[in-house]
């Protein structure tokens, strides 16, 4: 507050100070005969210039004539401009008179002398409000951009928690499913799934805070998950990877790579007697990363979770990366495939 009331009075002083210098100066250039009342008169109308916008201004905040409020209350500013006008420029045709700040030859009457200086200086006053409520829009304006992006990022933010709240329990509920199918069948490998499996939601809850992981981290937990899956399926579930290693580095959201496998597993493989195959495929191609998770099976979203765990996806990565990333999926040869394009970024070392 007390910075943007230095600035005030400087443009204040500077702006009047500007008028007085360039009053001077035309008068040099056009007229050579300067008289002894030039000066005086200019300083009368600097200080009276000074005192009477300052008078408006204060009335403008108190009636509340700022910005936007303005356009509700136009009549109220043409009123209250119209008495700041008329004593203007009465108190400068009165100091004149006092101080015979005039040309004794072409002396006029008082009254005369205000109409002369209503027509000639009320345009100063008119130009200050034009400049006053030109710099306030602007900053009404840059005001808003900056809320509305503070607004953004905090719905951004707000969405992200959302979607990663649901995903978390989503992941948990359809591991625990597959660790209570081995506690009878094979009780010393759900003991090691249990360790497995602790080793999933601790990465999980690290994940939590942040928007992006790099590959390698989600790869592990997706290769931990799927170790779960096999002993449930045995023999039915085939895994396959085909991972550029160049692109372990590369940044991607957390449990979004879980997600495409769980759905994979739950609507592909599970629902087929003879099992099927799970494919995970990670690949710089056409200057983006590409992320592609292919199952066997047919495509069926009836199912809400699924439904979810898709546009949970598309959500997020045009949350975080805008048009620049994309998901798609897409059924060839009883083969699905759910294939995620992101911007390649630039990996510190």
């Amino acid at each position: 507050m007390r910075k943007k009331a230095v600035l005030y009075w400087w443009c204040q002083l500077g702006g009047w100070l500007l008028y007085g210098l360039t009053m001077v100066f035309f008068a040099f250039i056009f007229d050579s005969k300067i008289n002894s009342v030039f000066y005086p008169k200019i300083l009368v109308i600097i200080i009276s210039g000074l005192i009477f916008t300052h008078i408006l201004r204060e009335f403008i905040k108190v009636l509340g004539l700022r910005p936007p409020m303005v356009s509700q209350k136009w009549w109220l500013l043409t009123v209250v401009l119209i008495i700041i006008l008329v004593a203007f420029n009465l108190t400068n045709s009165a100091i004149a008179e006092w101080l015979h700040l005039y040309n004794p030859k072409t002396k006029v009457t008082v009254d005369k002398r205000f109409l002369i200086n209503l027509v000639s200086d009320s345009p100063l006053i008119l130009v200050w409000v034009s400049v006053y409520y030109i710099w306030h829009y602007i900053e009404l304006g840059t005001q808003t951009e900056v809320q509305k992006v503070k607004l953004e990022s905090l719905v951004k933010e707000l969405e992200l928690k959302t979607i990663k709240s649901h995903i978390n329990p989503h992941f948990i509920f359809n591991a625990l499913n597959s660790i209570r199918a081995l506690v009878d069948e094979n009780p010393e490998r759900a003991r090691t799934a249990i360790t497995e499996l602790s080793n999933i939601l601790r990465s999980s809850m690290q994940s939590e805070k942040l928007e992006t992981v790099p590959l390698e981290r989600e790869l592990n937990i997706v290769k931990d998950y799927l170790a779960l899956e096999h002993i449930r399926f045995e023999d039915r579930l085939q895994i396959e990877y085909d991972i550029d290693e160049d692109t372990l580095d590369q940044p991607v959201p957390p449990m979004m790579l879980q997600i495409l496998v769980e759905n994979a597993i739950k609507h592909g493989i599970s629902k087929h007697k003879m099992g099927g195959l799970v494919k995970v495929i990670s690949d710089y191609r056409d200057n983006h990363h590409e992320l592609i998770v292919q199952n066997s099976g047919t495509i069926c979203l009836q199912d809400d979770g699924a439904g979810f765990g898709l546009s949970s996806t598309r959500n997020r990565l045009k949350l975080l990366f805008g048009k620049d990333a994309g998901f798609s999926i897409s059924e060839n040869a009883e083969m699905v495939e759910a294939k995620i394009i992101m911007p390649i970024q630039q990996v510190r070392i």
